[in-house]
């Protein structure tokens, strides 16, 4: 089944928590529910009583219905931390849409909703969860928790991404954020960050940065947003074009299919360079189109997810 191709009837649906319960209902009831398989929603927060643990915590309630011992399983013992971070800078509001299109057409609002779907994913095997939200201010961040009223408002908070008007040149100051991110995630976690890489750094720095969070053993996964057409195969007509930095206002005017293959080529560098530095420090790397599936993300997920908890 592919979810995507009811993306465009479910996305009627404003509210982002639905949308993607949507998605994630439809990733599962397909042929890719074999992640899931054997898990009991009725069992999310218990776990087997095992002979010598304290007697403290079982549920007596459920050993009267099933006559097996369990015990209550708390946050702390929740089967995975996970920590979602995402660049809120003026680029990942990029590309500006038509009215009606929908939200996740653009930089932002794909990350947002990937966010959500993933959180959704984690919430059905109680897994703990963490936001930070950056651009040139570290605009947001929350340590990982698993109960309901924390998943709500990490939904609250991904949803002014997307209904706050975004501010001008907003800049990204990545390497500062990513270190200050990395201190403050203390126990051994999945990191996934959601950025276009498009900063004014020194790239040696920026990859410092990315290596600073794989410290405390975290395994971090590195979703690389870009939309494929305009800003990688840079496809325009033939008509001259002013180009903004919307992060710094600095314009040049030109025609696109001049320097068209000299772009591709500087651009698919960058992209290796990105690569190969992520392979040198274990991090995961995906290059991801922000038309791509849902479906193929979700399962890019599961797979580190699993190697994570292995």
């Amino acid at each position: 089944m592919n979810i995507d191709h009811h993306l465009d009837k479910i996305s009627q649906f404003k509210n982002l928590e639905l949308l993607a319960h949507q998605i994630v209902e439809g990733f599962l009831s397909g042929k890719h529910k074999s992640p899931f398989h054997g898990f009991s929603a009725e069992f999310a927060e218990h776990k087997i009583y095992n002979t010598g643990e304290s007697t403290k915590f079982i549920d007596w309630k459920l050993f009267a219905k099933t006559d097996r011992l369990y015990t209550k399983k708390y946050e702390d013992e929740t089967n995975l931390r996970c920590h979602f971070i995402i660049d809120n800078s003026s680029s990942m509001h990029y590309p500006t849409l038509p009215e009606n299109e929908p939200f996740y057409k653009t930089k932002i609002g794909f990350s947002v909703l990937a966010t959500a779907v993933l959180m959704n994913l984690l919430k059905k095997q109680r897994d703990a969860v963490g936001l930070s939200i950056f651009s040139n201010t570290y605009e947001h961040y929350f340590a990982e928790k698993g109960s309901d009223r924390h998943h709500r408002t990490l939904l609250n908070c991904l949803e002014t991404l997307i209904n706050k008007p975004q501010e001008p040149q907003k800049t990204t100051d990545t390497t500062t954020f990513l270190h200050q991110i990395a201190e403050n995630i203390h126990r051994r976690s999945m990191i996934v960050l959601f950025t276009d890489m498009f900063q004014q750094e020194d790239n040696s720095k920026l990859f410092k940065a990315l290596q600073h969070l794989k410290h405390n053993k975290h395994k971090v996964v590195l979703f690389h947003t870009y939309d494929y057409t305009t800003e990688f195969s840079l496809e325009f007509d033939a008509k001259p074009r002013k180009f903004i930095d919307v992060e710094t206002g600095e314009e040049i005017n030109l025609y696109a299919d001049q320097i068209k293959e000299t772009y591709q080529n500087s651009i698919k560098k960058y992209f290796d360079l990105v690569k190969l530095n992520c392979m040198q420090y274990n991090i995961a790397y995906y290059p991801t189109n922000i038309s791509d599936s849902f479906e193929n993300l979700l399962m890019r997920f599961l797979t580190e997810k699993q190697s994570f908890k292995n």
